[in-house]
């Protein structure tokens, strides 16, 4: 997408808990930001997800440093700590707000799949975290768009065309858990960390 030299620059941000991440969320990076226009991508592992109380997860230095080498070597794509370093559930609005206001002047979108936009009016202040930022969904090929959910005007969200790419956390850590091979699933960078931390299980 081309823009006009006078419009401001677009951050996309794209939360989640990345325990690990995998070729699947880069690719849906590199849609929207090719589809977008993005300027730039920052990738937010989350600290505690409010959806996600009570599940095991991998420490936060963990899941940054994997995210940290899943990006590398795209200079479209970045990591920010801002849930990791703040106390407390991971609340997006908290997320959004904070940095409409580091990056006053650029174009947020937030970036997430369908399912998570057909359960966008059950977050913490949906109305609010659309005033600051525009929401990029990525819908599975042949699928219709989820319900706009109430209090998001039409013109804020943007359907995005994603490639199939059936991959999931969960089914990474369960291979790696039962000695499986997780290339191609994962970045390198992604595995070789898996291995050495001996992560889900993995054989260190």
């Amino acid at each position: 997408m081309k823009r006009q030299a006078t419009a401001p620059r677009r951050l996309g941000i794209f939360g989640g808990t990345f325990d690990p991440p995998h070729t699947g969320h880069l690719a849906l990076a590199e849609c929207a930001r090719e589809q977008l226009g993005l300027d730039r991508v920052l990738f937010v592992p989350a600290a505690r997800p409010p959806h996600k109380r009570g599940a095991k997860r991998s420490s936060a230095a963990h899941r940054v440093a994997m995210t940290r080498a899943a990006v590398r070597g795209n200079p479209a794509f970045a990591v920010s700590t801002i849930e990791t370093r703040r106390r407390g559930p991971s609340w997006t609005v908290d997320t959004v707000r904070a940095l409409a206001a580091e990056h006053a002047g650029e174009e947020l979108w937030l970036l997430m799949g369908a399912d998570s936009y057909a359960a966008f009016g059950t977050w913490r202040e949906p109305a609010e975290i659309a005033r600051h930022a525009r929401l990029a969904v990525a819908l599975r090929p042949g699928t219709r768009a989820p319900k706009r959910p109430r209090g998001v005007a039409r013109d804020r969200v943007t359907f995005l065309e994603n490639p199939e790419l059936e991959i999931s956390s969960s089914a990474v850590r369960e291979r790696a858990r039962a000695g499986r091979s997780v290339r191609y699933l994962v970045p390198d960078a992604v595995a070789r960390h898996i291995a050495r931390h001996g992560l889900y299980g993995s054989a260190s």
